[in-house]
């Protein structure tokens, strides 16, 4: 292991056809006939990373949580951190905060109805809070929500608010709450600010690279959040029709992703987003408890 500083380790747990790459071939309301390989894939992540003896945030859909309650369960039974991942996956800047506050309440309460404690933790789907969709923040920290990593500081076609700040920091939100912000890491290069925080970015770069990319945050003392998705280890996926950017972006690789993320875990130290958080003083040392969960007997 080349570097002491603890760094945050998280899956987003969502099956192959969730993903927005792949949403011209797979409309929602067809996700339930598709083949589902979320669960033998996470339970690939969880026998890698007891093997490695590290520990992890989940940030788990709504969606998968609410049809494989037991893997929820696993996952927090060997000791890793639980999260949302919202519900749907769709994009938020193409919801209305209407349907994404029904969506942040409906997929809090899967996950804590399964685990029976709060879930403070949130990640959005393809990081799409942007500067068009800021109102999110607000509902997050409504719904008890103490922690976010959603926020790219980069330019991208998908999801992104450059300029924003590249390091772990309190975030105030437009109706003056508060919210610790994890913000996924980053390179800064000469005139280019470059995502180097794990997903399709670790499966095109070469490992090298990845490497002294993510060696060069913790160099200057700096933590980083290295993120992934199981399908991403699972060559054997089906192949849908998309366009060739798309097919390019999702299937780029994952033959050779699995073999890489076991070496990251080696030559990195590990731990659950909130354990860095707390390390940072971005968090108190037990997070505040859940507005949901004070008040679940009036949810669904």
């Amino acid at each position: 292991m080349t570097e002491q500083v603890q760094n945050a380790l998280t899956i987003d747990v969502e099956d192959y056809f969730q993903v927005a790459a792949l949403a011209e071939a797979v409309k929602y309301e067809n996700w339930s006939s598709m083949e589902y390989r979320v669960e033998a894939n996470t339970d690939r992540i969880l026998a890698l990373f007891e093997k490695a003896g590290v520990k992890a945030t989940f940030f788990t859909l709504g969606w998968v949580a609410e049809r494989s309650p037991q893997l929820v369960k696993r996952i927090a039974d060997e000791g890793h951190e639980l999260a949302s991942h919202g519900y749907s996956h769709q994009l938020i800047y193409n919801q209305t905060p209407d349907v994404f506050r029904e969506e942040t309440i409906r997929s809090k309460g899967i996950l804590e109805d399964i685990l029976g404690k709060p879930v403070t933790g949130y990640r959005a789907a393809s990081y799409s809070i942007t500067n068009a969709s800021r109102w999110a923040l607000d509902i997050l920290a409504e719904q008890g929500f103490t922690w976010d990593s959603s926020i790219f500081p980069i330019h991208h076609d998908r999801y992104g608010m450059p300029g924003t700040p590249r390091w772990p920091h309190r975030l105030n939100t437009d109706k003056g709450y508060e919210l610790a912000e994890f913000p996924l890491s980053t390179l800064k290069l000469p005139g280019y600010i470059l995502p180097i925080a794990g997903g399709g970015y670790f499966r095109l770069f070469p490992y090298w690279f990845s490497r002294f990319g993510l060696a060069s945050l913790n160099r200057q003392g700096k933590p980083f959040v290295f993120y992934l998705h199981p399908w991403e280890i699972d060559s054997g996926q089906p192949r849908l029709n998309v366009k060739w950017f798309s097919k390019f972006r999702h299937y780029n690789n994952l033959d050779v992703c699995e073999q890489r993320l076991a070496k990251l875990l080696g030559d990195f130290s590990f731990t659950t987003m909130s354990d860095v958080l707390r390390t940072q003083g971005l968090l108190d040392s037990e997070t505040a408890p859940s507005t949901r969960y004070e008040t679940a007997g009036g949810l669904e």
